[in-house]
């Protein structure tokens, strides 16, 4: 009894703080400039009414634990810089789900965060944007532009950080419990969640 309480108050302390508003703050230039020639850059956008009012955080999984990239409120997008090479993000909310990524230096690579119905709100999943015109979501799409154009680019910001440190064991618990579900779907599934190197422009 005593554990399920206690899940139950940081299902409810992530509730209330994904209701609180987005404490991250819009960009002065909303310009998505190319990344460094040495680096990759991965845009994250939220472009749905569904789910609406929750927010998602985004982290990238590392070695050394969870980065911090930011948190999504509908009608954003974040701009991430990273090493070329293999990387997997994490977006979590009432759950946890992930994407992996091969970049390669200098291109610039696209992801969809979307809303899906969970027990008590909503959770989000990562739709990676393909080249392929035609898959839904894809850079060749005539939507692409208004995905791009429609969302406010956003930065971290003292409130936002201190958000990620002081939810950091909540978010270790969900990746512990999610993880591992991901890492045992087929390669097919897993694949429709990746981005390949390929899908960068």
């Amino acid at each position: 009894m005593f554990r399920f309480v206690k899940i139950l108050l940081v299902f409810s302390s992530l509730w209330l703080a994904a209701c609180a508003g987005n404490p991250m703050l819009t960009s002065a230039d909303q310009t998505l400039t190319a990344p460094d020639p040495n680096k990759a850059q991965v845009v994250f956008m939220r472009s749905s009414f569904v789910g609406s009012a929750i927010n998602a955080s985004l982290f990238e999984v590392t070695g050394e634990g969870n980065e911090f990239i930011g948190i999504m409120a509908n009608g954003t997008k974040i701009s991430h810089e990273v090493e070329p090479g293999e990387h997997t993000f994490m977006v979590v909310s009432e759950a946890a789900d992930f994407m992996r990524a091969d970049l390669q230096a200098g291109k610039t690579y696209y992801a969809m965060v979307t809303p899906r119905m969970g027990a008590w709100k909503a959770r989000f999943s990562f739709q990676p944007l393909s080249k392929d015109g035609e898959d839904e979501f894809s850079t060749s799409s005539p939507k692409f532009g208004d995905w791009v154009a429609g969302t406010k680019l956003v930065e971290n910001t003292p409130q936002s950080l201190q958000w990620a440190e002081n939810n950091a064991a909540s978010v270790s618990k969900k990746k512990e419990a999610y993880y591992t579900k991901w890492q045992a779907k087929d390669a097919d599934e897993q694949a429709r969640q990746s981005l390949k190197a390929s899908d960068g422009i």
